[in-house]
């Protein structure tokens, strides 16, 4: 079964960079996959990983998709927000 996530930075309302993290493994459960994935986004976009905090957890339970802010993150970033998304599942 194939997993598909999208990583997407935005800055000024533009998205600025995305990618597409995939991966078929199926004796890995769902949520081992979105934080291969964050791991993934974080080396490609070369970002600290973002702290999951208690909203991003609902949000990402209820809409399949967060948005991590400044927050998130132990050191500056220079762009508004890091937004993942599950694609296919």
């Amino acid at each position: 079964m194939m997993f598909r996530i999208w990583g997407k930075i935005f800055k000024d309302n533009r998205m600025v960079r995305d990618m597409v993290y995939e991966n078929n493994d199926s004796s890995l459960n769902r949520t081992r996959k979105v934080f291969d994935a964050v791991h993934e986004f974080s080396l490609a976009f070369d970002l600290a990983e973002p702290i999951w905090l208690d909203k991003n957890i609902s949000e990402f339970k209820r809409l399949d998709k967060t948005r991590f802010y400044q927050d998130n993150f132990m050191e500056g970033i220079a762009f508004d927000f890091l937004e993942i998304h599950v694609i296919e599942e």
